[in-house]
């Protein structure tokens, strides 16, 4: 007996919610215009030779076998050292912290854990593109809260206001992604003091936590005065140490909510390559001097990368953190967002990441556009090279 068609071809309601990742459809689209690549957010030098020497020696040992689901004992341990050092958190490797395929499967496994349908989920917007699907995904329901230009800050009576009896989580990124905003700590103590009113947990993504700028420091919402058993603290080595392919996330929890992550990430993954958990031990125990030479190197990118927009002539909001600049398009005069973009990567041969794609649908990105410069000299220049014929076609038009 044949199937339905219809029943077939039918996908989930959940997935029809949402696209496909645009970031990633944007290197797809670098690598078929041959464009230089600004969009997705991976480093295009090379890691530091001691993790390369550490993952070799790893492989060379043996280390190829599945390490302990929620990760490897030496890298766990090395975890705990390191956040305590460097953010003040003390956690217990055994009981606290679980190894992920990176933290996109940090968040999805989190989010699967301890939220169940129905229940809602404050989004700071624009937002990373991962968290609306990630509740979609969970059944929950994604409640979004603005984040006002050019400092991008939130209105405190529309955050407040975002609470109820249904909210079960808030979603905190610092840095943040896209727009390079770092939340004050006079920010973070408000939004402390509401998940504490209502017993609200804080799901915080902080992979950019080194890469700040002028002056700023990163503070870690699990180390407010309250805040240890409300918040899971999600992060990676991507970022810091230039390693996005290793897919190395880290998840840092009270015991009770860490025993519900490691279960739904045994069935998600099993758990995080060995061999390359075995050699990040190596990352966790670089000095004091590494992180330091890590923020100047970014803070010269940064300035490289402002100094062709200005030239260039985009305008943009000058990131106090993370390793993107967040761009406004407006008085190009395109349709939106999407048609600047496509014209970007296929006339002028520089990818970007379209603004919409941190927003819900609708209007709310149509003018903005990220860049990445998290880039070697050679590739800022060569995208200068290629931005001035935007500029070109401004001065052309008029």
């Amino acid at each position: 007996m044949n199937s339905s068609p219809k029943l077939v071809d039918r996908i989930s309601s959940k997935a029809s919610t949402f696209t496909e990742s645009v970031i990633r459809e944007m290197s797809r689209m670098a690598a078929r215009y041959q464009a230089v690549n600004l969009a997705q957010g991976m480093p295009d030098f090379a890691c530091p030779m001691e993790l390369k020497e550490a993952a070799s020696e790893a492989l060379k040992n043996d280390v190829n076998q599945y390490a302990i689901t929620w990760g490897d004992k030496f890298f766990r341990d090395a975890i705990a050292v390191k956040n305590s050092h460097y953010i003040g958190l003390v956690s217990d490797p055994e009981t606290e912290i679980t190894v992920t395929c990176g933290a996109t499967e940090g968040m999805i496994a989190t989010m699967l854990a301890l939220v169940d349908p129905g229940e809602e989920v404050i989004v700071f917007e624009p937002f990373y593109e991962n968290y609306g699907p990630d509740a979609i995904l969970a059944g929950a329901v994604p409640r979004y809260v603005s984040l006002n230009p050019p400092n991008w800050n939130f209105d405190p009576k529309e955050l407040e206001k975002a609470f109820n009896d249904k909210t079960r989580v808030l979603i905190l990124n610092t840095p943040h992604n896209p727009t390079g905003k770092v939340f004050t700590r006079e920010e973070m103590d408000f939004i402390a003091k509401l998940c504490q009113k209502w017993g609200v947990l804080v799901f915080t993504d902080e992979p950019y936590e080194h890469i700040l700028f002028d002056g700023e420091k990163h503070i870690a919402i699990a180390t407010l005065p309250g805040m240890r058993d409300l918040t899971v603290t999600i992060n990676s080595l991507s970022k810091t140490y230039s390693v996005t392919g290793w897919r190395l996330g880290t998840v840092t929890a009270p015991p009770r909510l860490t025993n519900a992550i490691r279960k739904v990430h045994d069935f998600l993954t099993v758990g995080a390559s060995a061999p390359l958990q075995r050699a990040a031990v190596t990352a966790m125990k670089f000095p004091e001097s590494y992180y330091i030479q890590l923020a100047q190197d970014y803070n010269a990118r940064r300035d490289t990368m402002l100094s062709i927009l200005d030239e260039v002539g985009i305008d943009y909001f000058k990131p106090k953190g993370a390793y993107y600049v967040f761009c406004d398009i407006s008085k190009y005069g395109f349709k939106n967002d999407v048609a600047f973009t496509e014209f970007l990567v296929k006339e002028i041969g520089v990818a970007d990441v379209p603004g919409s794609s941190f927003f819900r649908p609708g209007e709310l990105g149509s003018k903005y556009v990220r860049f990445c410069f998290a880039k070697k000299p050679e590739t800022l220049q060569a995208a200068k090279e290629r931005l001035l014929k935007l500029k070109e076609r401004k001065l052309a038009s008029k």
